[in-house]
């Protein structure tokens, strides 16, 4: 071996040593991270369960109501998980959220729409009600078209025939 063959193994081994130091620092920082998180979440994960709705449970409290058939009627049950939605928003205030109006699978796209808009805005009416400013919130009808249970069933179709929501501001 010559002097120069003999500095470059030294450089590539000082390297390899280097690099595999390297590795092992940043996985050990990720797993104290997601200790620190409370499990594997990390703090972006955490973050983007707020951002999510209500259907999947990732909308920092909020609950989803449902709706008799045929109907934009609140009833009890829709009230009370309206009022705990309102009391939510009020220790938020700059929580911005959109309510989707959904219906089940029966009926016609042009019937489901408007009637998924009036869910929409019946329950944006109730949150106003309670003291939540209409700024805050919007409303979009997605009619039959976005079904939580592809069953054809009415314990199906009760799943479908709600009001989501989605946070669009924290």
């Amino acid at each position: 071996m010559t002097i120069k063959s003999e500095t470059r193994h030294q450089f590539l081994l000082s390297l390899a040593v280097a690099l595999s130091i390297f590795v092992t620092a940043c996985s050990s920082a990720k797993k104290k991270e997601e200790t620190e998180a409370g499990g594997v979440a990390t703090a972006s994960s955490a973050d983007e369960s707020m951002m999510g709705d209500s259907d999947s449970g990732k909308a920092m409290g909020l609950q989803t109501v449902f709706f008799p058939y045929d109907s934009f009627v609140l009833d009890s049950s829709a009230k009370a998980a309206l009022k705990a939605n309102a009391d939510l928003m009020k220790e938020r205030p700059t929580l911005k959220i959109q309510i989707e109006g959904h219906c089940d699978q029966r009926g016609g796209i042009q019937y489901n729409i408007a009637l998924g808009e009036k869910r929409a805005n019946s329950t944006r009416k109730y949150l106003q009600d309670l003291g939540v400013d209409g700024s805050r919130l919007t409303v979009i009808s997605f009619g039959k078209e976005k079904p939580l249970d592809l069953g054809t069933g009415e314990e199906a179709y009760a799943k479908n025939r709600r009001a989501n929501f989605v946070i669009t501001s924290k």
